[in-house]
């Protein structure tokens, strides 16, 4: 009975030791430091991104006319939902109303340093209906925290 209870300890022990051995350093105060500066949901700019490139995607891959004509019920989902340390992230919803009227949910996230040559911020987004390739499956899951 001691030993298995010693065992525990040192186990517990051990494992408080490694889950603490990573320093988090958030990624503001970095050698080649992050802002944390970054469009909200609802910034024409990010909105107009997933447009064009939705847009661009639908005709080039897969044939298809089909466009963004405007979004509905942006929210805000998580920002810097794996922690301070990870590169700034900000996750959003919407609705996409497209060319045809129908309705569908967008999720996309805003991320620093990660857009064009990590020259400036990001977008990553999936229509949902219109992941056609499944990069997002299953139903654009992946794009959400």
């Amino acid at each position: 009975m001691r030993l298995t209870a010693a065992i525990l300890i040192s186990g517990l022990a051990l494992g408080a030791s490694v889950a603490s051995a990573r320093d988090i350093v958030p990624a503001e105060q970095r050698e080649i430091a992050f802002s944390a500066h970054l469009p909200g949901c609802d910034d024409a700019s990010v909105l107009g991104k997933i447009s064009s490139a939705f847009a661009r995607k639908e005709g080039r891959f897969w044939n298809s006319s089909a466009e963004i004509q405007w979004f509905e019920k942006i929210r805000d989902v998580a920002w810097r939902p794996w922690g301070y340390d990870m590169i700034p992230r900000r996750f959003c919803t919407a609705v996409a109303i497209l060319s045809d009227g129908r309705k569908h949910r967008v999720d996309y996230s805003v991320r620093e340093n990660l857009g064009f040559i990590g020259m400036t911020w990001g977008v990553e987004w999936c229509v949902a209906g219109y992941d056609r390739n499944r990069a997002y499956a299953p139903s654009c899951r992946a794009a959400r925290p």
